[in-house]
């Protein structure tokens, strides 16, 4: 599948702003949601063809948010990948029981998440 809709999840306005302009300079659309709340609400109308799922966000974390949509059948198709602070060998494994199919680290390395995204 080609991606091309990414749909990034973060609190952070500048993680937005950051990721949002590193894909949009290699080709891809942006579609943004403020927390795993919004992003549950609005992947179902905006379908992206990935998630870029931040993880310590206020109300629903990305861990619960990766794991509602990943066992939604209307969207268990959307690859997740976790972008997050926390780097505990514990938290990739959680990520990748919830549903990610892969987990990149923040400080994120542009060719790093660019190189995940073309391996989906």
């Amino acid at each position: 599948m080609a991606i091309k809709k990414i749909l990034i999840v973060d609190d952070s306005p500048t993680e937005r702003h950051f990721l949002g302009e590193l894909l949009t300079k290699n080709g891809f659309t942006i579609v943004t949601a403020e927390s795993g709340e919004d992003a549950v609400a609005r992947v179902k109308e905006l379908m992206p063809d990935l998630i870029l799922m931040d993880v310590v966000m206020p109300g629903m974390n990305g861990f619960q948010a990766t794991r509602t949509i990943t066992r939604d059948t209307e969207t268990s198709h959307i690859p997740v990948i976790m972008c997050t602070s926390k780097n505990q060998e514990t938290d990739k494994v959680w990520g990748k029981r919830q549903g990610a199919a892969e987990y990149v680290v923040k400080p994120v390395d542009p060719q790093e998440l660019l190189s995940k995204i073309a391996a989906l």
